[in-house]
Formats: structure tokens, C-alpha cells, sequence
């Protein structure tokens, strides 16, 4: 475990070799599970102020989703999670010709339509972040089926978790952050 300001980050992030293999996977994650993924509460509100802007690059179906149960939904656990489409994909997800799931926001950003990238949740995903009674963040590493593939490419081309989210770490702690754990993990503690 490495702690970095205020955030507890499990050895798994820095140990599991992992690299996304869509090719593979065909973006599984933004389909299977139970819920949507998980919003920050200025998620919610950017994406209600964006919402006309992200709405063209999604599906019909993802778009109907959006106007029948919000631009998120409670969770289960009572978390706020995009909604999902007959309980399916992500109402944000959208297929190229391959049948590969990818999201709607981002291509909607990478446009230029909107400055929202797509919810820091996805863009970390295989880490998922939880909030401790000690007001820390946990950082951990989530196994799922889903992704041997991109555990098995991530073995092959030597790539841990926390190197192949750099970016998405940077994201949402910093720089200074982001080096502080390079750091930790060669002097190895």
C-alpha cells in the first residue's frame, strides 16, 4: 500500500500488468455489469449543462435513455451512475463498425462539441476509487472476467495499471501526485 497525499493506493495498481486490448474485449466494460459508472457530483452537473451538446454522438437508443431517466441515475447503493439502456450499455456507450463499445462523450470531446472528456470513473477504469472514514481516497485495482485480455496484453508488453492510466491519474490527483507514486514504486515502498 502506498500512501500519497491523502490517498491510499493498493500495491495492485502498481503490481497488475494491464493494458486495454479492445480488439479483444470489444469495450465490455461500457456493457456488462449492473449499474452505469459511477458520476463525481460536477459530473452530474456538466453533463446536464452539455447534455445538448454530447446527445448527437450517442445512439437513439441511448439518447431515448437519457430523456426517460436523466442524464444519471441512483444506483443500488445509492451512488449516482450513468443511466442504462434496458439494463444494459451505458446510455453514453456508442459502437464502431466492429461492434467495439466506446463512449459517446468522449467522441463528442475529441469533436471539439463539448470539454468534457467522459466521467473520470471511466477514464480510470480497471481502478476504482472509494472514500475511507479517515476522509482518504482508496485507489484499487478492480479484477473483472472481462478484462483478461487486457491483463494478458499488459504481461506481454510489460505495462502495470498505474503507468497505463498515467493519464487518467494525472486527471484526477496531478502531476505532483502522479510522480510521488513513480517515485515510491522504483524506491520500492
Amino acid at each position: 500500500m502506498y500512501d500519497i497525499q491523502n490517498t491510499l493506493v493498493s500495491d495492485l495498481v502498481t503490481e497488475v500488468q494491464f493494458l486495454c486490448d479492445l480488439n479483444r474485449c470489444k469495450g465490455a466494460c461500457c456493457v456488462e455489469g449492473d449499474a452505469g459508472a459511477p458520476l463525481e457530483k460536477e459530473e452530474i452537473d456538466i453533463l446536464i449543462k452539455e447534455k445538448e451538446n454530447i446527445s448527437p454522438y450517442l445512439t437513439a437508443k441511448g439518447q431515448e435513455a437519457i430523456e426517460t431517466q436523466g442524464v444519471f441515475v441512483e444506483d443500488h447503493d445509492g451512488d449516482d451512475v450513468t443511466p442504462l439502456v434496458k439494463g444494459k450499455e451505458c446510455a453514453y456507450t456508442i459502437f464502431d463498425a466492429n461492434g467495439v463499445a466506446t463512449c459517446g462523450i468522449e467522441k463528442a470531446y475529441e469533436a471539439g462539441a463539448t470539454g468534457f472528456r467522459k466521467p473520470v470513473s471511466c477514464h480510470l477504469y480497471p481502478v476504482r476509487i472509494g472514500k475511507l472514514r479517515s476522509g482518504q481516497e482508496s485507489v484499487n485495482y478492480h479484477e473483472w472476467k472481462i478484462c483478461t485480455p487486457a491483463c494478458t496484453l499488459g504481461i506481454q508488453l510489460q505495462v502495470p495499471v498505474y503507468k497505463f492510466l498515467k493519464e487518467a491519474l494525472v486527471r484526477k490527483y496531478g502531476q505532483e501526485w502522479y510522480e510521488m507514486l513513480d517515485e515510491a514504486v522504483k524506491r520500492g515502498y
